[in-house]
């Protein structure tokens, strides 16, 4: 193999497929990336085995091949290098290493066969259908901080995509994820072949690892879905995902249908008071209680430890006074998602899950567990 690549080019290549490899691995193949280079381009593939993403780059190949080599030293090497740098890659029958040269830097990385490299079976895939890259995004922005992070429940580790009839009857692709303690949901308008898919939970590394290729994308995702696998195609890169093997729960049970106390508040001036008055919070719960009333909510947190802090803000709110408490952190990640000036909460009790909409996006909703306070 020999070939010549520019930095920039290589550089953002090995950026998206270098970080799914684990730094500490058992296995030595999976430090590595395997590099592939045919016709006018140099294929880089890494894996974990359960994600592969694979991305080509243009190149001036000479003469083409197969090798891997560790994935950090290559990045970290390419990433040092000045802009504009032409790099060099050689591999030859008598050096058992990975020549590379820019200029006079140089430097011989050891190798190990293309031919032990895991690949991921490209079959199966049943369901085909492309989406924007800003809408796939939006999804996966408006419900990725509600994932949960506790393994043993393994099944809630991801986002659930799947499609359904919303209430207007209309197909929509939607996106859920929750911990237990809230909920996030988000819809968009079910793309031509989306329809029947089966339900897939995603997990949360592969959002990681989409979310950085969407960052870069500019046409159309090609969603590729089985029972067992999920690939996203976004230019010259591709993302190959194993799916979580569970039953994501019932969340429409735990969505609140009958909450009739609206209040309505400045998100920007809640969310920096619910910052403030948390300041003094116990790190373990985290809890601030709203004190709601006519056209005012006071904000509440008192911890032994540290003192009480309170703080009054104006409200739209002509129902009941009632006090309810929450997770200030909750809080703050739902005021994040809000893009409109004013937060919708609808509330029942202090007990029952409380519903936050967002005025500037009918097209998603939060769901937040109270706590006792």
């Amino acid at each position: 193999m020999k070939l010549t690549i520019e930095r920039s080019a290589l550089l953002k290549a090995l950026n998206h497929v270098q970080s799914v490899v684990e730094r500490r691995n058992t296995i030595p193949i999976l430090s590595n990336v395997l590099m592939s280079a045919q016709g006018d381009s140099l294929k880089l593939t890494a894996t974990d085995l359960d994600i592969e993403i694979a991305e080509s780059a243009p190149a001036e190949v000479e003469r083409g091949g197969q090798t891997t080599a560790p994935a950090n030293y290559l990045y970290d090497f390419v990433r040092k290098l000045p802009d504009g740098a032409a790099v060099k890659f050689e591999v030859s029958g008598d050096d058992p290493r990975l020549s590379i040269s820019a200029g006079k830097s140089r430097l011989h990385l050891p190798i190990l066969p293309a031919g032990d490299f895991p690949s991921m079976p490209s079959d199966g895939f049943e369901t085909k259908f492309e989406i924007e890259p800003t809408e796939l995004g939006r999804l996966i922005d408006k419900t990725r901080f509600a994932i949960s992070t506790e393994e043993t429940r393994y099944y809630l580790n991801g986002i659930f995509f799947h499609t359904v009839a919303n209430g207007g009857g209309a197909t929509v692709l939607r996106a859920v994820a929750t911990d237990g303690h809230r909920l996030a949901l988000a819809d968009h308008a079910a793309p031509k072949g989306s329809q029947g898919m089966p339900g897939v939970i995603v997990p949360r590394k592969t959002i990681t690892e989409l979310n950085r290729l969407l960052d870069d994308a500019s046409d159309l995702v090609e969603i590729s879905v089985s029972p067992q696998k999920i690939r996203f195609a976004l230019g010259d890169a591709v993302l190959t995902s194993k799916l979580i093997d569970g039953s994501f729960p019932e969340y429409a049970r735990v969505i609140p249908k009958g909450n009739s106390k609206k209040l309505k508040i400045d998100n920007k001036a809640f969310s920096e008071a619910v910052d403030r008055v948390a300041t003094v919070s116990a790190e373990r719960s985290r809890s601030v209680r709203l004190a709601i009333e006519k056209d005012k909510i006071t904000l509440t947190v008192n911890n032994p430890d540290a003192g009480v802090a309170t703080e009054d803000l104006p409200a739209d709110y002509r129902d009941d006074g009632m006090e309810i408490g929450f997770n200030a952190k909750y809080l703050l990640d739902v005021a994040q998602q809000i893009e409109g000036s004013e937060a919708v909460f609808e509330l029942a009790d202090s007990g029952s899950p409380t519903l936050v909409r967002d005025e500037a996006d009918e097209h998603a909703l939060y769901v937040l567990m109270p706590l006792r306070v």
